[in-house]
């Protein structure tokens, strides 16, 4: 029902609804793992430059980050050449 508001605050929408125990709701819960989960993932992959930077393989920096070689690759393709001189 909450996606009815998309203009309006959780604050606006708690008290709307009586709502002051909407963190404490499944659905809420959820979300927040999930948020947390994503973050994690794209932080991730913030550091994937940094690593092959200071010299980790390809290998090596899958492994720190609990990533697969994969992965690794495909965000590194993504990645702007770098400017190291």
């Amino acid at each position: 029902m909450v996606y009815k508001f998309p203009t309006m605050s959780r604050e606006e929408i708690e008290g709307m609804f009586g709502l002051s125990d909407l963190k404490q709701t499944r659905v809420y819960q959820q979300g927040k793992q999930e948020g947390k989960q994503e973050g994690a993932r794209e932080e991730k992959f913030r550091m994937i430059p940094l690593l092959l930077r200071l010299g980790l393989s390809f290998e090596e920096t899958a492994k720190e980050l609990g990533l697969s070689l994969e992965e690794i690759q495909q965000e590194r393709q993504k990645q702007p050449p770098s400017q190291d001189m």
